[in-house]
């Protein structure tokens, strides 16, 4: 059963093309029991959505299903987002068996994220398999790999320094905020969205004491619970459907939804920077799909960036960054390999099982044929014991090599060469213990 990934993300394709094939997470129970079908419906299949990549992980039921596999995933994701085939194809790649496998370890890690050793793709992956298991595509084999694939993050994380020399998304909003503003004293930020990302970047934008900071969401609730662990600042919630009259009064726009659609188009911030007066704003879109019109970043005054323009700031401290990644590449070359023979045992433990449990019903079969022998006896002497035991031995030892006599003696080349393998390996394996 290979392993197989099918993706693209920050490295392969451009945003305008990672936000078309973008998914909800709402999307996920449905798509995936759809997607399963189109592969093959015994595959095991998860999906993982995030800002900066669109991947699917699978355990397919042999190697000779990959190519075909490959075609009806391109061709359902086309379909599904309405991209042309071939667009897809020049910016997808696709891995199989250990190359898959490095893949994903190296995903949970944190080491092929645009912000090397970023946290927040740990939790989209734990989220990506609790879909799966919710839609019903995953399975032990997935399960497995995922869960080791966490593991590995952890020893990572823990043995190496690769989050230690890292600028997050919400640090580099920061900067890019600064080349604009010399201070926060002053500005007014407003955080669109209230999701695992704007915790963050709350956080970065309450350490710089803003004049006031405001969350929009559709949840008040979750508004105000993103703004708790700062009462020290001036903070302010708005529903989004209040954007458009509330915009113009904010310096500082940072947004990160799930929207599908975006929430701040060209007309709306037209009107506010009138209102501004044309006081520059600082725009920045985390969101993928994105949440601001692309149009924006044509207007006077606003200075916007997405996610790929947040790449230069976040590449950074190289020497750090590279010794901090040779390690964990080393950690992660060898749990791939660990994985390989963990799945490779996995494979052939029914096999191993049926073979004890008929070794063993051979035993039982003989301890009872020799229980009835003595039923009725009231005095056994040392030599009838023995002799039982002899004859017992012996009966067990020719039922348990009567199907490899026959192997041997086969007039079958295959048969006989398979069963010569076999037993020279038996026989060597006992001579060195």
């Amino acid at each position: 059963m290979p392993l197989f990934v099918l993706g693209l993300n920050h490295t392969t394709a451009p945003l305008a093309l990672r936000e078309r094939v973008a998914f909800a997470p709402t999307e996920l129970t449905h798509v995936l029991p759809n997607l399963q079908k189109t592969v093959n419906a015994q595959a095991q299949i998860a999906l993982l959505s995030t800002c900066n990549r669109a991947e699917v992980y699978a355990i397919l039921d042999n190697e000779q299903d990959l190519a075909t596999a490959a075609q009806r995933i391109q061709q359902w994701l086309a379909d599904y987002h309405s991209v042309p085939l071939n667009d897809l194809k020049a910016h997808t790649y696709v891995l199989f068996g250990s190359q898959a496998t490095a893949h994903a370890f190296s995903v949970a890690s944190g080491m092929d994220s645009m912000v090397l050793g970023e946290p927040q793709i740990l939790g989209q992956m734990k989220q990506a398999i609790r879909l799966a298991h919710s839609a019903g595509t995953s399975g032990t084999g997935l399960q497995q790999w995922f869960d080791k694939s966490f593991a590995v993050a952890k020893e990572v994380r823990t043995l190496t320094e690769i989050s230690a020399h890292s600028v997050s998304m919400a640090a580099a909003s920061v900067k890019l905020a600064r080349q604009v503003f010399e201070s926060f004293a002053n500005l007014n930020v407003l955080l669109v969205g209230a999701g695992e990302m704007m915790e963050v970047v709350a956080a970065h934008m309450a350490a710089q004491t803003p004049a006031s900071l405001t969350v929009a969401n559709r949840s008040l609730e979750n508004a105000h619970e993103l703004l708790t662990p700062y009462p020290h600042l001036n903070t302010h919630v708005l529903r989004l459907a209040e954007l458009p009259e509330q915009l113009h009064r904010f310096d500082v726009v940072i947004t990160c939804t799930a929207s599908t659609l975006p929430i701040i188009g060209q007309g709306m911030v037209e009107a506010a920077l009138k209102l501004r007066r044309h006081r520059p704003v600082v725009m920045v879109d985390l969101g993928v799909p994105r949440d601001i019109e692309v149009a924006v970043s044509k207007l006077s005054d606003v200075y916007l960036y997405t996610v790929d323009d947040l790449s230069s700031i976040v590449q950074h401290n190289s020497a750090q960054r590279t010794a901090a990644l040779a390690k964990a590449q080393t950690i992660v070359d060898f749990h791939v390999g660990q994985f390989s023979l963990e799945r490779s045992r996995r494979q052939y433990a029914p096999q191993i099982q049926h073979f004890r449990s008929h070794i063993d019903a051979i035993r039982q079969q003989e301890i009872s044929h020799a229980m009835r022998a003595f039923k009725n006896a009231e005095h056994i002497s040392a030599a009838q014991l023995e002799a039982a035991i002899q004859q017992m031995s012996r009966r067990f030892m020719n039922k348990v090599l009567h199907q490899p006599t026959i192997g041997l003696r086969s007039d079958h080349p295959a048969t006989r060469d398979a069963w010569q393998t076999a037993t020279r390996t038996w026989l060597n394996d006992t001579s060195e213990q």
